[in-house]
Formats: C-alpha cells, structure tokens, sequence
C-alpha cells in the first residue's frame, strides 16, 4: 500500500499517518519528490483501515502495490535514487565507467591497471581480491593482500574501489578496503550475504544471477534494501542460455524494463555478458544506447598474461576506444561521459 499526500503536505499531516502505520505494527518508507510525496506501508496493510487514513489531513489518495519487490518499486519511490562516491556517479545524467581487472594479481599490476583506466576516464576501480571460480584449482585471489594493494591504487589516483564480497566471514575485512561491495551473480540468492551486506551500511553492487528473472533480481535488491541500505547498484552482467559462442547472453533489454518498474541506478556488464573482448565495445554502446547507467568492464595492462577471464578483459587502447565510442551515445541521450 502507497499513500499520496497531498502537494504542500509538511510535517504536520505526514506524522500523525506514519505514526499511526507504526502503531499498527508495520513498516513505513518515505519518499519526498519534487512533485509528490509518498508514504509507503511495508507489512500487512489489513491492520490498517484504508478508509480512516484517507479521512486524515494531508492524504490525498490510497493505492495498493501489487509487486511482491516494494521497497524496489517506482510505486514507492518515484524518482531515481542517486549514488555518489567521489567521481562515481549512478542514477544521474553521468554514465559512470568502473573498470579494472577480473582479480587482483600483484601490486604492480593493479597500481597500473589504476592509471590506465583513470586517463581513459573510469569513475572507479574494479578488483577481484577474493574470486569464485568454477574450477577449485584455479587463482582464487590474493585475499587482504589484495585489498591492501586496491586501498593503495585508490590513494594514488582518487578511484573508488569495488570489489566483491564472497562469505559473511569476511564482510568486515571487505568492508574496511572496499568504497562499493559487489555481490556476485552466483551469490544473488545467498539471502544470508544479502542481508549482512545490506547491515553494512556500505553502498552494494548486485549483478544479476545467471538464471534470475526480473523479480527474483529485484526480490534480491529487496533483501539489501530491507536492512534500511537504499545505496543499491544494479548489474545485468548476462543469462544463461543455449548460446555457446558467447559465455552469456547480455540481456540488454532488462535495463530499459528495470528503469520503468524500479528506482535504482542499473549498470552492464559487457565483459561476463560476452566472454569476448571483441565483443564488450559493441555491448556497451548498446548498452549506453539503450539507458544504462554505467558499465563495468574488464581492464588489465596485458590481458594475454591475466590470471583470470583474458580472452573478454581489454587492454588500455581498447578501453580508450570505448570511451571513446560510447561518449558521443551518451551526449545524444542528453547525459555525460
């Protein structure tokens, strides 16, 4: 249930109906628009009745939200949710590149990972220090030395560091290093991880899960947001289809569908949704063409020689050309780059 207020209503009239909400046991989620503001009743609205609220001042109509994702919904929060950390900016006119490599290897290759994604442009810092890997054999990161080195890259040159969070256990550790925390596609669906990172206070990248509708995408933001954690960023990274020449399908059309039925920022990632470095400039300027907010890609100084993920990571010339190539998009769409 959503209840309008009317246009002008201040404190006076929105306190006495969420204080009577909160009596009734329930939750409440206020969005102050320029245009309209509306109180949002999370629980079970039959405590309440709808026709004793629509008789209290400042109330101008009740609606009823049929979508199981509330807090998610446009419905309960009309207007774009921005997020802001340093030159990373999402939900806004900027379209913010996070670039960087699959995992962090050494010092020296993240330091200058770091300085050539920022003098192409990159808004921030992508590094993997803990790697979920299909083979149990293969490079699984450097773990708090790999944070280490992405704290230090940060302090040189001003980037944001995302990196991804695998286990509670280390959520403090990850926290402690990390500006945004990624939750994985594999992970989408740990509601246990979901809620913990979303206790964390700290800003939460979600891609996608392989196989994930656009409900159970939107119902695993609404673990995160349900903690009281709105800085949410969203990421279609790729499906799973009966496609082999690519590693996944980039389903580019959710990102339109996420801008109408959701609030938060939604970014791509052309560099899983493809496999293939041939392929993530063409992606993400379909990408930026049809509204997404940004995009994460990956970058490494020789990607011939990268432990994780070579054959879809861009060296620094290709990422140049992408931003190079996506600007003008951008521009077309009234944004920047």
């Amino acid at each position: 249930m959503i209840i309008v207020m009317r246009k002008g209503a201040g404190d006076k009239e929105l306190n006495p109906v969420m204080e009577k909400i909160k009596q009734a046991g329930l939750d409440v989620h206020l969005s102050r628009g320029k245009e309209v503001i509306i109180i949002g009743v999370i629980g079970d609205k039959t405590r309440l009745d709808p026709d004793e609220l629509q008789a209290m001042p400042g109330v101008e109509k009740i609606m009823h939200v049929t979508v199981p994702y509330k807090r998610a919904s446009r419905d309960f929060h009309p207007e774009n949710t921005r997020l802001k950390i340093g030159p990373l900016d999402l939900g806004g006119d900027q379209v913010s590149v996070i670039a960087g490599p699959c995992a962090v290897e050494t010092r020296e290759q993240i330091l200058e990972a770091a300085r050539g994604v920022k003098a192409s442009g990159a808004s921030a810092l992508r590094g993997g220090a803990f790697k979920p890997r299909s083979n149990p054999y293969s490079f699984q990161g450097l773990g708090q030395a790999g944070l280490e080195y992405l704290a230090e890259a940060r302090a040189e040159t001003g980037l944001p560091v995302v990196t991804e969070l695998m286990s509670e256990r280390d959520l403090d550790l990850v926290a402690r290093y990390a500006d945004v925390i990624q939750i994985g596609a594999r992970n989408m669906q740990n509601f246990i991880l979901l809620k913990e990172a979303g206790k964390s206070g700290k800003p939460i990248l979600l891609k996608r899960g392989m196989s994930a509708t656009l409900e159970e995408f939107l119902l695993a933001a609404e673990y995160i947001l349900a903690q009281g954690n709105d800085r949410l960023i969203l990421c279609e990274r790729g499906i799973r289809t009966f496609e082999e020449y690519t590693r996944n399908t980039l389903a580019l059309s959710i990102i339109p569908v996420i801008k109408k039925v959701s609030h938060l920022p939604i970014i791509a990632d052309p560099s899983h949704g493809t496999g293939r470095a041939d392929l993530v400039v063409p992606m993400s300027r379909a990408a930026v063409a049809v509204g997404a907010d940004g995009l994460i890609v990956e970058v490494h100084p020789r990607p011939e020689k990268a432990l994780v993920d070579g054959p879809q990571t861009l060296n620094f010339s290709q990422f140049e050309g992408l931003m190079k190539e996506c600007r003008p998009i951008a521009e077309v769409l009234g944004r920047k780059m």
